[in-house]
């Protein structure tokens, strides 16, 4: 399948506009891992015939990670910088896999001037789906499988969206289990609040692994999950554990893509 990625310049200069931007994050557009969820992001909006478009070059980092990590000017350095490409492409709506960018963007980018409805890709998902425009047509694929959701903090605790990705997975005859410690009262993968990019603090144990000790406590054969940083600490805890073998860590959006035979 062939992705169509069209940018807002290329849309503007047709004299078209979008109806959904889609941020791609830092970590969807550089890491080799997070592009896989970039992508099957893409081929559910190409098949579902969704009207989006990507920044490309103009999309700049949301400064989620430079605001978590003290730095309030660069944050706002960077913040000004997009509002001012997003409300030049007069952006009304915005998706994201990353739930750093989701929360930055939709709850603190209006203080700048930059007010937007803003999306999770699994609340999007969920929408194709419950209008009937994507239909999961291999979801039997999972019929039996064992699979958990890791929330992310900045999806669930801080924005309250728990049900979307559930629903989502129990939409591919397979079983949720929940790990003792979810929603709510779930535990940080370790990666948040800039902690991705340095050294972990002296301890007994690295946050990560103690998170997917709950995961495979859990029997889940295959760990989802709603966020790139989340991804990686996750796959990182399994190599670990040397569980590569039985436990998988997948984007809701790729077993969706999956689901659907994207």
């Amino acid at each position: 399948m062939n992705l169509h990625v069209p940018t807002m310049a290329e849309m503007k200069a047709k004299g078209e506009n979008p109806e959904i931007l889609f941020w791609v994050g830092c970590s969807g557009s550089f890491d080799d891992r997070a592009k896989k969820i970039t992508k099957a992001v893409v081929k559910i909006l190409n098949s579902c015939k969704v009207s989006f478009a990507v920044l490309g070059t103009e999309e700049s980092c949301s400064g989620d990670p430079a605001k978590r990590a003290g730095n309030e000017f660069t944050y706002q350095m960077q913040a000004m910088m997009n509002i001012e490409v997003l409300n030049g492409y007069e952006v009304k709506k915005i998706v994201t896999a990353c739930p750093h960018c989701f929360n930055t963007l939709k709850n603190e980018y209006p203080e700048l001037g930059g007010n937007y409805e803003v999306v999770h890709h699994t609340q999007l998902i969920q929408d194709l789906i419950n209008t009937g425009k994507l239909i999961l047509e291999n979801s039997e694929s999972f019929k039996g499988k064992k699979i958990t959701f890791h929330d992310p903090c900045y999806l669930g605790r801080a924005n309250d969206v728990y049900e979307a990705p559930r629903q989502l997975i129990e939409k591919l005859d397979a079983e949720l289990v929940e790990m003792k410690r979810c929603k709510s009262k779930g535990l940080c993968c370790g990666a948040g609040g800039a902690q991705m990019f340095k050294e972990a603090e002296k301890g007994n144990k690295e946050i990560n692994i103690e998170r997917t000790e709950d995961a495979v406590e859990s029997a889940a054969e295959i760990i989802a999950t709603g966020c790139p940083f989340c991804n990686t600490m996750m796959t990182d805890g399994i190599k670990n554990a040397e569980k590569e073998g039985q436990i998988k860590v997948l984007d809701v959006a790729e077993l969706i893509a999956n689901a659907a035979e994207l």
